[in-house]
């Protein structure tokens, strides 16, 4: 038996389970922990597993606090559907983990129930059995516990949610049970603390003003869900989980896949007949997704090619603009070292002209005779004067004249030599 527990419990049954609340403070995700035990009274053996949800309530988004919930159940109810679609089932050692039962633990705030716990049970009512707890239940008065546990069945029932219903067709039962549903939403007050009672030592919270007994029924409703959980209806919760909640996920499942109990017009189907009719449907949307695929592929390819070609064009431009420029810049080149041959070749003429000039001997001087006024105005007519000048390059103009220094400094120390 699988028990689902909304908000955090320390104790169940007699069982000491780890305060979670104490190692999660305020969690962005809501953690299911599943925890299993082996319990045994007189002969008959019970394995209960207990599934507590940590950090429900702390998300601000509504939806992230219950929707890990709802995932969890259905994840259950698909692991056993895969199961029974086997060819070859083995549902007798199948380790069932359907949830039966939730406990859902209301804050005792003594109004009315939260949005949260409103949204909550509208999502789970479906899925599994949900038994509505007040939680601390020693927090508030017993008559503004009674009229709390009235305001909460009338919710409720205006916003139809559908809370497990203690079953009343049992004649055996059907007194106790309908007297349970009358004490719907449990009342209950939780404790490990052990406190000596008179002669005995019972589990109850010690106060200034008094002790709150776990398992006394004058003090909270303990004793009572436990035996409505574990010795009256337990194989009624599991009779409704497969009755009704896991039959209602398997319709719908299957219904989802294309299973029907009739066909399109309404009429009796069998199973082979909606199964070649589901396995053509899927061929056919096979063989579509197939040739879209193909097609796709087939565009993708010619998009590439298109692709290719461009860029194959785009570099051809680019490599006859770099063959362009290449060319101009030989042809650069080749002006330059045209010019740069020309410049050699005066340069040689200038030096070879430069060379002849220092071998040969400077001519003289060449003077401009000028007759006085008075011989000029004994002449008759007039007197073609002609004046000569040297005309030579200043480079070897200069070379002659540092020469003549240098022959007129030695010519300088030869004589101061010889008067020594």
């Amino acid at each position: 038996m699988l028990v689902l527990i909304v908000y955090q419990i320390n104790w169940l049954i007699n069982l000491s389970i780890r305060d979670s609340a104490s190692i999660f403070s305020v969690l962005p995700n809501v953690r299911l922990k599943a925890e299993a035990y082996e319990l045994q009274e007189s002969n008959v053996r019970l394995k209960l597993t207990i599934v507590e949800t940590v950090g429900f309530g702390d998300q601000i988004n509504k939806d992230d606090s219950y929707q890990p919930i709802v995932d969890y159940i259905d994840a259950q109810f698909e692991a056993y559907l895969q199961e029974e679609l086997k060819i070859k089932r083995s549902l007798y050692n199948y380790d069932d983990t359907r949830i039966h039962v939730c406990l859902y633990f209301i804050s005792p705030t003594g109004h009315s129930l939260k949005t949260l716990d409103l949204l909550t049970m509208k999502n789970l009512d479906r899925k599994v059995n949900i038994i509505p707890l007040i939680a601390k239940a020693d927090t508030i008065s017993k008559t503004e516990l009674q009229q709390f546990k009235v305001n909460i069945m009338n919710e409720l029932v205006n916003n139809r949610l559908q809370i497990y219903q203690f079953p009343t067709d049992d004649e055996s039962i059907a007194k106790i049970n309908a007297n349970m549903n009358g004490h719907l939403p449990f009342a209950v007050v939780g404790s490990m603390e052990e406190v000596k009672v008179g002669d005995k030592t019972v589990k109850a919270r010690q106060y200034p003003w008094g002790i709150v007994e776990v398992d006394n029924e004058n003090h909270c409703d303990f004793v009572k869900l436990r035996e409505m959980l574990i010795c009256t209806n337990m194989e009624d919760l599991r009779e409704q989980t497969r009755m009704c909640h896991y039959e209602l996920y398997r319709r719908c499942k299957l219904e989802e896949m294309g299973f029907r109990d009739t066909d399109p017009e309404n009429k009796p189907g069998s199973l082979q007949e909606t199964y070649e009719a589901k396995r053509l449907e899927f061929l056919n949307e096979l063989q579509r997704k197939e040739e879209e695929m193909r097609q796709r592929f087939v565009q993708r390819v010619k998009e590439k090619e298109a692709q290719l070609k461009e860029a194959e064009r785009e570099l051809q431009l680019e490599f006859e603009q770099l063959k362009r420029l290449d060319q101009e810049e030989r042809m650069k080149l080749e002006e330059k070292r045209k010019l740069l041959e020309d410049e050699i070749i005066a340069f040689n003429k200038r030096k070879a002209a430069s060379d002849v000039l220092q071998e040969r001997p400077l001519p003289p001087t060449p003077t401009v005779g000028f007759k006085k006024d008075k011989d000029r105005k004994k002449e008759q007519g007039f007197r073609l004067e002609l004046l000569c000048f040297d005309v030579r390059d200043q480079e070897v103009v200069n070379i002659q004249e540092e020469r003549e220094r240098e022959r007129l400094e030695r010519e300088r120390i030869l004589r101061r030599e010889h008067h020594e």
